[in-house]
């Protein structure tokens, strides 16, 4: 069987569909707030909907490492954009807060954010949405299996 041309695999545009999304939502986001990330949007965004998490959860969720996980919580705390409550000597085990501040950058880039989807996702139907959705999550469950398995 010959061997398929990388630019033409289904993974490829993927992962160019990625790359090029989070280009354009970066430079749409910078352009309004300056140097905040994607992310540190990200991981705000995180905290803020489930604050219960553990720096281990939130890197499995946003899908990081740890390390990477906190160093964006130290400088989002820099900024002001999140309290770290608790544990001084260890802080993946402290409790994080986002700041009114942070709540607010949450809220007024929220435009933004809907407007990048918004164009990201034109002439794409629901169903195709779905579709794409279903074929994703079992490229997941197919890696998961072998892995586990």
């Amino acid at each position: 069987m010959p061997q398929e041309k990388l630019s033409v695999t289904f993974f490829y545009f993927l992962e160019k569909a990625i790359r090029d999304y989070r280009q354009y939502a970066q430079r749409n986001i910078r352009a309004g707030f300056g140097d905040i990330t994607l992310d540190q949007l990200l991981v705000l965004r995180m905290i803020q909907d489930q604050p219960e998490l553990s720096h281990h959860q939130i890197a499995e969720a946003v899908f990081k490492d740890y390390a990477s996980i906190t160093r964006i919580v130290d400088l989002l705390v820099r900024k002001g954009l999140l309290f770290r409550l608790g544990n001084d000597r260890n802080r993946r085990e402290s409790e994080l807060t986002v700041s009114p501040a942070g709540d607010d950058l949450l809220v007024a880039i929220q435009p933004i954010v809907a407007k990048n989807r918004f164009i990201a996702l034109q002439g794409i139907s629901q169903e195709e949405i779905e579709i794409a959705k279903s074929v994703l999550a079992k490229i997941i469950e197919n890696c998961n299996e072998k892995s586990n398995g």
